[in-house]
């Protein structure tokens, strides 16, 4: 899996955490493994721009998914996975940081950057979170691989809640 962590942001984040949280989503969602995934982290002016050019919304935002090639989960066992561009996640650390400080579940920017990492790679990968049905099995999924990933890593305590609205 080639995945790059670009830091925009000027905010020292966990890199290496969001680098291996999106390859075990992924592996989870069974996508190829030469399959390409790039993680940008911007200040909040830039995800403000990005929020407002392609979404007409003001104020920046959590993260946001940029398909390129449209892949998709496997949906039988015996299928096999399509190699391709998976695309861009764009995470901004400042909103990440409001938001695991207003949680129900208080978490670090740390856990809500790994969080919002899981739910821009379900974004790229279809999924979506517009209709009661589709959010409840998106954030489902979310909270079923980042709680795997937390507990392969060892790491204690509760996941990080769905923020992300």
């Amino acid at each position: 899996m080639s995945i790059d962590v670009n830091n925009e942001s000027g905010t020292g984040v966990d890199e290496q955490a969001l680098l291996d949280v999106a390859r075990y989503a992924l592996a989870r969602m069974r996508i190829h493994p030469l399959s390409e995934l790039s993680v940008i982290v911007v200040d909040a002016d830039a995800m403000e721009q990005l929020h407002v050019q392609w979404m007409d919304l003001p104020g920046p935002t959590d993260v946001m998914s940029f398909p390129m090639d449209e892949l998709r989960p496997p949906m039988k066992d015996d299928e096999e996975p399509v190699q391709g561009l998976l695309g861009d996640i764009v995470l901004c650390p400042e909103v990440a940081k409001r938001q695991g400080e207003e949680a129900e579940t208080q978490h670090s920017m740390d856990e809500e950057l790994q969080l919002l990492t899981v739910h821009g790679v379900l974004h790229l990968l279809g999924y979506d979170h517009e209709e009661p049905d589709e959010k409840a099995e998106m954030f489902g999924l979310q909270a079923a691989i980042v709680d795997g990933w937390r507990t392969e890593r060892g790491l204690t305590g509760p996941s990080p809640a769905p923020t992300v609205s």
